[in-house]
């Protein structure tokens, strides 16, 4: 499959992302997952051979395991079901495309974090607190924490996202919602840590995003991928350092040895980086969904 960074489309462009491409169908989109890849907030030069599928392909895995939890966006990822005028473009939305009803998404992220590791790890340190939580003395890098936390954010347009508490969470979407998708999150985390670590694969966090569709609240976005998710291998999980990851992890990790100041242009990744974060994309699909790309 050829590398796609950019899907230009004769159809009405409703938004154009870090990662995906979403066109305006009346009343569903088209989102397109391309081959780009962002770290640090800046998307860099490279293309990552089969992310694009990896990301739309797992999403759509997640989104039919957690039905029994909440509802979701997703239409079909199925080409051949997609409307007349797109099949000319087959080519380029093969594999790498979901067709989703259009909703109003909640302006907020929803994460869950199960471990500390990242900018948790980094405040606990300073504060043992992780958003404001207080968690207890003596947790090392990478523990397991004693419960599930909710730590919502903002959505930025360009930028950081920056994480808020539940209060200020509440203030934006309400008192009844932020309930809802707090519990929501927690147990779609918990559900899809508890199949992940039967397939060798820890769950330390992930971001989750809601959206309204007739009032009611349903999944949208992206679902539990390496984009949105920190995965590690459970075999040789060991608190008190960094872990492996089979998420883009690795390329911050590459991204943090140069002289950069994370500011654009991002640099150019050397095809060994880009061989091997394809490689761990791949299998993180394989190994949780059981099934070749």
């Amino acid at each position: 499959m050829a590398v796609i960074l950019e899907a230009d489309l004769p159809l009405k462009l409703h938004n154009r992302g870090k990662v995906r491409d979403i066109y305006d169908l009346g009343d569903r989109l088209l989102i397109i997952a391309s081959d780009r890849i962002s770290a640090f907030d800046v998307v860099l030069p490279n293309g990552i051979p089969r992310k694009g599928e990896v990301l739309t392909k797992l999403s759509a895995y997640w989104f039919d395991r957690m039905e029994d939890l909440v509802e979701n966006h997703m239409v079909s990822v199925d080409v051949g079901e997609f409307p007349p005028e797109l099949q000319e473009h087959r080519d380029v939305l093969e594999g790498r495309t979901m067709l989703v009803e259009k909703t109003e998404p909640l302006p907020i992220e929803c994460v869950a974090r199960g471990y500390l590791a990242g900018s948790g790890w980094k405040e606990y340190q300073e504060s043992k607190t992780v958003c404001g939580i207080e968690l207890p003395d003596g947790l090392k890098e990478s523990d397991k924490l004693p419960e599930v936390i909710f730590t919502p954010a903002t959505k930025a347009e360009s930028g950081h996202d920056m994480n808020i508490s539940y209060e200020k969470a509440a203030g934006i979407v309400g008192e009844e919602v932020a309930e809802k998708v707090r519990d929501l999150t927690v147990r779609i985390y918990k559900k899809a840590a508890e199949e992940m670590e039967e397939k060798g694969i820890i769950l330390c966090d992930t971001k989750f995003e809601f959206g309204l569709r007739d009032g009611e609240i349903i999944f949208i976005d992206e679902a539990l991928t390496p984009d949105s998710s920190r995965f590690w291998p459970k075999d040789g999980y060991e608190p008190g350092r960094p872990q492996k990851s089979f998420d883009k992890q690795y390329v911050r990790d590459y991204l943090e040895t140069l002289d950069w100041d994370k500011t654009p242009p991002g640099p150019e990744l050397p095809e060994e980086v880009v061989a091997e974060t394809s490689r761990k994309y791949v299998e993180a699909y394989k190994r949780i969904t059981a099934r070749d790309l």
